[in-house]
């Protein structure tokens, strides 16, 4: 009897690289959901983060752009067609009438097509993935930026008292007159000057 065993060998290797392949696109999708689930979260909050500064706001739509153009690409990975998986249940009643080394033969072929095939969907998926993430990442970045900016400038900027003191002498009664004037003046909070005279 024939020795089949390289060939037995290449056929579960193949299709073990074959099964890696469909597991690696399948979790790609999982990651690629849950990151426009909190992307489609972020986006509000970092909206309501945002206060009354026309500036601060205008440019708030680069980030939303990017966010939206992410989410985008992203969804792109849910419109591919489903990864080839080599034998189908159909093409078993086929095999029943060959040997056992044709069915190996058969089996590493049809592998080595449906890892080729797959390779073109998960190529151009994987691109836009990463380009996905590349654009989170600057829009993230590009939020929080733009959130401490906004809290910075938010600062209520209440009236702050400060006192001039004017110190006159007098040597006829060697006695000092002094004279306050109290300047509002507005300023980020600042705790009120004390009237220590």
């Amino acid at each position: 009897m024939e020795d089949l065993k390289q060939l037995e060998f290449i056929a579960t290797n193949s299709k073990e690289i074959l099964d890696k392949q469909v597991d690696s696109y399948r979790q790609q999708h999982s990651y690629a959901g849950t990151i426009i689930g909190i992307t489609a979260l972020f986006i509000p909050f970092f909206l309501s983060s945002l206060g009354a500064f026309h500036f601060i706001r205008f440019v708030s739509v680069i980030p939303i752009a990017l966010f939206i153009w992410a989410i985008l690409l992203l969804l792109n990975l849910f419109k591919t067609k489903p990864l080839d998986q080599a034998y189908n249940v159909e093409k078993y009643q086929e095999l029943l009438t060959n040997t056992y080394k044709e069915i190996l033969l058969s089996e590493i072929e049809a592998n080595l097509q449906s890892y080729n095939k797959n390779k073109i969907i998960t190529e151009k998926g994987n691109k836009n993935y990463i380009r996905a993430m590349k654009l989170i990442t600057i829009a993230l970045l590009f939020s929080i930026v733009l959130i401490f900016t906004n809290q910075f400038f938010k600062i209520e900027k209440v009236p702050t008292k400060f006192l001039i003191v004017n110190i006159k002498n007098t040597t006829k009664y060697n006695s000092t007159t002094y004279h306050i004037t109290e300047l509002s003046v507005a300023y980020p909070n600042i705790s009120e000057t004390q009237k220590n005279v």
